[in-house]
């Protein structure tokens, strides 16, 4: 963990010195204004310094609970007040609950200065925070809320066949966590969505019919067209789809509606993300990330029979939460592997997507609206090539227009 978090800082030291640099790439030179990168230039520094203190509160936070074996105090204490209300203290589910319920009230406390800062502080001081502190705390109630709800019987489920299913655990396990992946791809957006935001058609208009249209060309199924009202919490802006099958449905964000200087250029940020479609990202995404949850759980099941393993973390039973936590502290290189190699596969269909979106002939559609959603975000300028390699998940400005460049020239030299 602390090995990660230098090199980590490193990166971050890197991208911090390419975010003070005083003038744009060249490539943009011309394309962004000198006042929008300006602003930009403040609003990711301060960013930068704030990461720098998060990052440090965390590796120190996470490496004392460890040295000073908070974990296994805290299993103890959870245990203790099970057995005060009257219940089952030997009862795993009870038990579990009652830690994560601790825990969960640990971060909510914990995170609370540090959200509180980045919203109504940095986030309100370069104009992007709209919230209210009633709202945000409306939303953490609400979030709170729904981890009663949902927490509960998934914990539940997923410790009855560890303990009945035996040898079969990863299987059954792995069964239990995709059927909670579509179920949730399902009932998020219709349902705990609009706990959050308010979904409104689409008006009629010219902007509606030219969606259409593409959705149309394209023969994907369209049903509904939604604009969210993420104006209500911040001025960054977004689009996206979702459904399974022929009950497909597009999102706008008000914000994006309003920071685009026309029609043509809101469809060709939609044709970009139909490109995703297109190209069977999405389903490409969701067998790898199911891939990796089966690798996952097949992990956890040989760390759950290590008694060594647990003694070592100053643990004398071995509970099913527990190992998680430890199995997830003890593959943290694998997963920096892992979070590297999905960028470079994200960063590869996002060029994908723009090509697709440029096919279809938004070629300087695309090109205005990247620039323009770049400006509007204050997104990073000037960025270390290091940096971005293995962080982001879209390739940078400079090189994405570039690609739309080559395309270009490949196509008139066909």
């Amino acid at each position: 963990m602390i090995l990660m978090y230098i090199f980590e800082t490193y990166l971050d030291l890197r991208q911090h010195s390419a975010l003070k640099l005083p003038t744009l790439p060249k490539n943009l030179e011309g394309v962004i204004s000198q006042e929008k990168f300006e602003k930009s230039r403040a609003y990711r520094l301060e960013r930068s310094h704030f990461r720098f203190l998060c990052q440090l509160v965390r590796i120190l936070v996470e490496s004392a609970i460890l040295f000073f074996k908070v974990l296994p105090w805290f299993w103890k204490k959870s245990g203790h007040f099970v057995d005060l209300v009257g219940l089952n203290e030997e009862n795993e589910i009870l038990h579990t609950l009652a830690f994560l319920a601790g825990v969960m009230i640990w971060l909510e406390i914990t995170n609370l200065p540090f959200s509180l800062y980045s919203i109504f502080v940095i986030e309100a001081r370069h104009g992007f925070n709209k919230q209210t502190i009633w709202l945000f705390f409306s939303d953490k109630l609400k979030g709170i809320c729904l981890s009663v709800i949902l927490v509960p019987p998934i914990v539940s489920a997923a410790i009855l066949i560890v303990k009945k299913e035996g040898a079969y655990s990863v299987i059954y396990l792995w069964v239990l966590t995709f059927v909670l992946s579509l179920v949730m791809m399902t009932i998020y957006p219709i349902l705990i969505a609009p706990l959050f935001h308010k979904f409104t058609p689409l008006p009629e208009g010219q902007l509606r019919e030219k969606i259409e249209t593409l959705a149309s060309s394209l023969e994907f199924p369209l049903k509904k067209l939604f604009v969210v009202d993420g104006s209500k919490r911040s001025s960054h802006s977004n689009a996206y789809m979702y459904g399974f099958f022929n009950n497909k449905r597009i999102v706008l964000y008000d914000t994006l509606i309003q920071q685009c200087k026309n029609d043509e250029e809101i469809v060709a940020v939609i044709a970009h993300e139909l490109g995703h479609w297109k190209r069977n990202h999405i389903v490409y995404l969701l067998i790898a990330n199911q891939i990796c949850a089966l690798l996952y759980i097949g992990g956890y099941t040989l760390v759950r029979n290590w008694s060594s393993l647990f003694q070592s973390f100053g643990f004398h039973t071995r509970p099913l939460i527990i190992a998680l936590i430890i199995f997830q502290y003890a593959i943290t290189p694998i997963q920096n592997l892992v979070y590297f190699a999905g960028n470079l596969v994200s960063r590869a269909f996002e060029y994908q997507a723009d090509a697709f979106a440029k096919k279809l002939g938004y070629a300087s559609s695309i090109r205005a609206s990247l620039v323009r959603l770049q400006e509007e975000n204050l997104s990073a300028m000037n960025i270390d090539p290091w940096y971005s390699a293995y962080h982001n998940t879209h390739p940078t400005l400079v090189e994405r227009l570039a690609a739309i460049g080559q395309t270009d020239k490949e196509e008139c030299s066909a």
